[in-house]
């Protein structure tokens, strides 16, 4: 089981960073792919365009846009694919995201999402 973390994508590298996985649909702006060491580009484990949209990074919508997206990768397979995929990893695993605001993003969510399940899963056996 791995360790999950949050890293802005801006933020240099760490040698602490284990696996840089990169979970924003879009490639962040000002960040070099050749220099950027992301190991994994899951775009398909954002939120949906439609669900990013409305909640335009607004603190004030969180909580509901935190529903939401789990929701999204609760019941969207392509997203349960890759959040087992996730939960198979060992060690540290830094999810890298783009968003300014460090408390209210996606990011944000499916680490806590992550670390749900993950506890969840150990305390079945």
């Amino acid at each position: 089981m791995g360790y999950y973390r949050l890293k802005r994508s801006h933020t240099p590298i760490g040698q602490d960073d284990g696996i840089r996985i990169l979970v924003d649909r879009l490639w962040p702006r000002g960040v070099s792919k050749a220099e950027s060491r992301i190991d994994r580009w899951m775009k398909e484990i954002a939120p949906s365009p439609a669900l990013r949209q409305w909640f335009g990074h607004r603190p004030e919508r969180f909580a509901e846009f935190a529903r939401a997206y789990e929701r999204e990768l609760e019941t969207e397979e392509t997203k349960q694919e890759l959040v087992d995929e996730l939960l198979l990893l060992s060690g540290v695993v830094t999810l890298l995201y783009a968003a300014k605001n460090e408390r209210h993003n996606h990011a944000v969510v499916l680490c806590d999402f992550l670390r749900k399940i993950a506890e969840r899963r150990s305390q079945e056996g």
